[in-house]
This record gives structure tokens, sequence and C-alpha cells, in this order.
């Protein structure tokens, strides 16, 4: 009899720690990952869908996915490889970390003024400089004419 209880109470504790797991979500780890959700959604929603919207993803389960999103939904989104057009739907809660590839129209707008300056700065410099120096210095000697554009100087 003492053996037959025994087997029964270690399979009773042995179920009862089983579910320990499930139970230790506390709500701080559910608010947690419900503003992460959030989160998520929030930055899909801002990225958009379409080919110029790359994404870097990882999972809880650490899986990457590396693409454009393809598809927006309420509870999932779908990634689509860049390379190989293979899609994985993703649903928010199972995203760890997500990272956009894309610049912001400002930075672009930012670049494009620093090009414009850059190649005007780089055009007046060398229109000036063709003006004001000359393009050869030489010694003066006796019987040589000097150049044209070419300064020659008397020792």
């Amino acid at each position: 009899m003492k053996r037959y209880f025994s087997l029964f109470l270690s399979v009773l504790i042995l179920h009862v720690f089983s579910y320990a797991p499930l139970a230790s979500e506390t709500p701080k780890e559910k608010a947690r990952k419900e503003l992460l959700v959030a989160q998520v959604r929030a930055g899909i929603a801002e990225l958009g869908a379409g080919k110029s919207s790359r994404v870097r993803i990882v999972l809880d389960d650490k899986t990457k996915y590396d693409g454009y999103i393809f598809e927006i939904a309420e509870d999932h989104f779908v990634v689509a490889d860049a390379k190989t057009g293979a899609t994985a739907p993703i649903a928010y809660s199972e995203v760890k970390g997500i990272k956009g590839h894309n610049l912001s129209k400002g930075t672009k707008i930012g670049i494009g003024v620093a090009i414009a300056a850059a190649v005007g700065i780089t055009v007046a410099v060398l229109a000036g400089r063709n003006k004001s120096e000359p393009q050869c210095t030489r010694t003066a000697q006796a019987g040589v004419i000097c150049p044209p554009g070419c300064v020659c100087v008397a020792q």
C-alpha cells in the first residue's frame, strides 16, 4: 500500500510541476509582451508594405527573416524574401526584434543637398583656379621664347 501511495504521490507532484511554466507568466510580463506587440504593429504600419519596405526580423525562437513586407493584416504580417520571393506569415506576438533598412525622407533630402553642395564647390574651385594662376613658371633663358600662358622669370 505504501508503495502505491508513494507512486501516486510522485506522479501527482510531477503533474503539478509540469504546469508551473504555464502559470509563471506574471501580469507585468503580460503587459510587457502586449506593449512589445503594439510597438511592432506600429512599426510595421509605419514602414508600410512593398518592395521598398526592407526589414530584418528576429523571432522568439531565434528564426531570422530578411526581406520586405509583402502584406499587413490585423493579427499578422507577411515577409517576402528579397532574393527568392518566398513568403512567410508572422504573428506580431512572435516577434522579438525588428529593424528597418529604410532611409527617412529627411535623410534622403539631406544626402541630395550635400551632393549638390559638393559638386558646386568643386566646380567653383576649378573655375577660379584656371583664371587666377598661370599654367606654368619657367626660368628665362637667352634665345628661348616663353610659351603663351607661362611666366618666364629672369635670373
